[in-house]
């Protein structure tokens, strides 16, 4: 998995953000058809967060899906992600 920060241009508005997207096909091209959205936030101060299932072959047309529909509306970050629950609750129950 994959989590993605997509931050707002601090120096737009609302408005001015969605001509963005709409011009660059945002909606279209993200997430590529190959990803499958695990979680996708709004987080206020920040933007929106978005985490996807993607195969390791794919991961360029998940960026290029980013590059071609998010710039100029979004700052970008990536971060390999994983769930960690499992090991979590795996560790409360040798715990006891």
């Amino acid at each position: 998995m994959i989590t993605i920060f997509l931050k707002h241009q601090q120096d737009k508005n609302l408005d001015s953000l969605r001509k963005i997207q709409l011009r660059n096909k945002f909606i279209e091209r993200f997430p590529p058809k190959s990803a499958r959205v695990v979680s996708w936030y709004v987080m206020m101060g920040i933007g929106q967060v978005v985490t996807v299932r993607i195969p390791a072959s794919q991961l360029r047309t998940l960026n290029l899906s980013i590059e071609q529909g998010a710039w100029g509306a979004f700052e970008t970050e990536f971060y390999p992600t994983y769930d960690f629950v499992p090991v979590w609750k795996e560790s409360l129950k040798n715990s006891k």
